[in-house]
Order: C-alpha cells, then structure tokens, then sequence
C-alpha cells in the first residue's frame, strides 16, 4: 500500500470567472427569438426530417391547384374568354379548406400541447418572458405560420394574373382584399386550434378536436346557408355564417372590398356587415383572453 505520503495533493486553479457584462437584450429579443423559433417549427425547419413532411406536403398541395389555375389562365385565356381569375381570392381559402385546417390542426398541439406535457414552460415562463408574453407569441407564430400557407397561393394567382394581362389596378384590389382576408382567417384559426391544444397534453386528441371544431362548424354552417337560401329566410343563414371562421371572412371581404361569395348567403347590409366585424374580434380576443386564463392555472 502506498503511504499517506504519497497520496497526490489536491489543487485549487483559478480559472478567472467572471460576471458576464455584455449587452443584456431583454424580453423584446427573447419574444422575437421565441416567435421566429416557432414559426421555424411549424414548417419543420430546424427538426426532425419527420417534422418536415407534413407541413411541406400541406404547402405544396395548397400549391398545387393555383398553379394550375395560372397555368389555364395564362395559356388559354383568350381560348376560353376569360377577363378574371377562375377562382377568386376570396374563394380560395374556403375551397381547400380541408388542407388549412389540417394544418393548423397538427401545428397547434406542436407549439402548445408539447410545451404542457414535457414541462418545458418552466422554462419559458422564466424571466424576463411572462405567461402573457409567452400566449402572445405562440399565437402570433402560429397565425404567421397559418398565413404563409393561405397567402402563398394567393400569391402565385396574382403573380398568374399579371402574366396573362389582367387589369392591373383591378386585380391589385382584390389580392389585396384576399391578402386582408388571409390574416383575419389566420388569426381566428390559430386561436381556436391554441386553445383546442391548451386543454390536452395528448397531441392526438388535441389534433381530432381542433379538425373536428373546424369542419363540423363549417358544415353545419353550410347546411344552415343552403336551406335557408332555398327556403327565403337569408337573415338566418347570414347570421349562421358567424360560426365558422371560413364563412365568417369570407363574408367580412364581401362587406369590406366587394369580394365574390363563397356562401350562398352573405352578409346585406351595413348592420350585417358590422357584426361580422365584430364576430372577427370575438374569435381573436375571445381566444387570447381563454389562453391567458389557461395559463393562470400552468405551474
């Protein structure tokens, strides 16, 4: 056995630690940081492949059918007579609807139920990002993310319809319309399928509840409209499309810039009109104020 001796000492080295004194960049840096690190997950984008598949595949099928339509418009529109797009902005969204509320269905629990179940608000909820802050900024990643996805084929109509020759100032008008349209639908979308994900730490249920709130509602709301245009009684399909984010903007831009409907009852009448309006600000405040109760009761 080797003796005390010869037992090696021990030593203190002075490393120099010191206190950081850099710039501190505070909440305004961490909230922008945290929106542009949810955007980026919504796409996949710093993930897992697996991550990627369904958002580009959503992308690309939205994608997909405006493409063709420029395709038509540009190469057979003095063939087929045509003096406006095939398919209006304002229709667009309401037609491939299936695949936005696809979307936001399986990214909403992504951003919301994730952070619930695998504890990591804590962290987030750390200063200087409060529990406001932190319901701010998921919702507005969300929302943007909802947007790219419904404004990027407006884009690649619009695009299409310069190329094929449409009055200019006309058709500027009505992507604008579209484009105003696009955020309003995004903001109302992201709120209710942020607050579906908030109630379940199990993506697979927040996900069939945020498909089934979305298309049941707008089924139902559709099925109000068609009877009640046959059977004459418009004021009550007008006042059925408040219950479904898509016939609810669709007719906020049939008030607002004299879009075409999509429903078969749109709203008449300034009094009509305004209370779309303010159906919209329900959704979008009537969301933040139900998450910020939510997270009141997070740990």
């Amino acid at each position: 056995m080797s003796s005390p001796s010869e037992q090696p000492a021990g030593v203190i080295h002075d490393l120099g630690y010191r206190r950081y004194t850099g710039p501190r960049l505070g909440g305004g840096a961490v909230a922008r940081s945290f929106f542009l690190t949810g955007l980026r997950n919504t796409y996949g984008l710093g993930r897992s492949g697996r991550s990627k598949v369904l958002p580009m595949i959503l992308l690309a099928t939205m994608l997909l059918p405006a493409l063709i339509l420029v395709g038509v418009l540009v190469q057979a529109r003095d063939l087929l007579g045509l003096d406006s797009q095939i398919v209006a902005y304002s229709t667009y969204p309401i037609t491939t609807q299936l695949l936005i509320s696809v979307f936001v269905a399986a990214q909403a629990p992504a951003l919301i139920s994730r952070d619930l179940r695998f504890r990591t608000i804590t962290l987030y909820l750390a200063r200087p990002m409060g529990r406001s802050t932190y319901v701010l900024v998921r919702l507005a990643s969300l929302a943007a993310a909802t947007f790219l996805l419904i404004a990027a084929p407006l884009l690649l109509m619009y695009v299409g319809g310069v190329l094929a020759d449409l009055p200019l100032g006309r058709e500027t008008g009505r992507f604008l319309g579209g484009v105003a349209g696009a955020v309003l639908l995004a903001a109302c979308l992201a709120g209710l399928a942020a607050v579906m994900a908030s109630l379940t730490i199990r993506r697979g249920l927040a996900v069939a509840g945020v498909i089934v709130v979305l298309l049941v509602s707008f089924t139902v709301v559709s099925t109000v409209q068609g009877v009640s245009s046959v059977t004459e009684h418009g004021t009550v399909g007008q006042v059925a499309g408040l219950f479904s984010p898509y016939t609810l903007i669709n007719g906020v831009q049939v008030f607002l810039f004299d879009s075409p409907a999509a429903t078969p009852t749109p709203p008449e009448g300034t009094a009509m009109g305004l209370l779309h309006l303010a159906a919209v600000l329900v959704y979008v405040l009537g969301s933040v104020g139900a998450l910020l109760l939510r997270y009141r009761e997070v740990d």
